[in-house]
């Protein structure tokens, strides 16, 4: 999938074109180069071996070594669809069912195995087009203070050429799919449904997520939407 040289490659692979790097600072901020000087164009991927500089929600740091996958993908988006994250993290475990191991979705859309986190999941619009960033680790996982981390390595022997393959597949997969049934794989699959979480230091129940893409959660007898905030479970 990826050349082992620090040189650019450039391949097509199932109606997208892949250019891949073996190390660089991130391939979101290449993604958004590439947007800026009118050089993107619908269905681009940018992946790499490792990257420097390579961050999550937040703009916090995301560890990024060899022997992952980290991808971001550029797709023709004229308006923001709050909907197409969780199509994302369905693609992204539904991959990840595919090798015979069990993720969980936390919201929004950062994917868990055996409550230890595997992927995450960046989201980001600009001009014309969003730019879907994916990180998954494969071969190697962070020691971070936030969070505990894991492998796929860990649970199935997963190729990357492999994983990549499948992980485009299920993108087109699921972007193209009706949001009933994204909705419905997504509540399957999330943890912390009908239990209590914190939201803005208050304790709520997470219900689950509407026909928009807002989570529904409940405060006694009063039900709200939340818009993209974090929970801490």
């Amino acid at each position: 999938m990826i050349s082992s040289r620090t040189a650019m490659g450039c391949f097509a692979l199932a109606g997208y074109k892949v250019i891949s790097f073996d190390k660089i600072s991130s391939t979101q901020d290449y993604a958004h180069d590439m947007i800026a000087h009118g050089t993107a164009s619908d269905g681009t991927v940018i992946v790499a071996n490792a990257q420097y500089a390579g961050r999550g929600r937040y703009r916090r740091k995301w560890v990024s070594h060899h022997g992952n996958l980290y991808a971001s993908f550029i797709f023709a988006s004229p308006e923001r669809d709050p909907r197409l994250s969780y199509a994302i993290a369905v693609a992204v475990a539904d991959t990840i069912m595919s090798f015979g191991i069990t993720p969980q979705i936390k919201w929004p859309n950062d994917i868990l195995i055996d409550n230890n986190k595997v992927s995450g999941i960046l989201i980001e619009y600009t001009g014309r087009f969003v730019i879907v960033g994916i990180g998954i680790n494969v071969g190697t996982n962070p020691t971070v203070s936030e969070y505990t981390t894991t492998k796929l390595s860990d649970w199935a022997n997963v190729d990357l050429k492999e994983l990549f393959s499948r992980l485009v597949r299920n993108i087109d997969k699921w972007r193209g799919t009706d949001f009933d049934s994204v909705r419905h794989f997504w509540m399957e699959t999330a943890v912390g449904i009908n239990m209590p979480v914190k939201y803005r230091g208050e304790m709520v129940e997470m219900i689950g997520i509407n026909d928009n893409g807002a989570l529904v959660v409940r405060r006694a007898t009063e039900y709200f939407l939340i818009h993209g905030d974090e929970i801490l479970m």
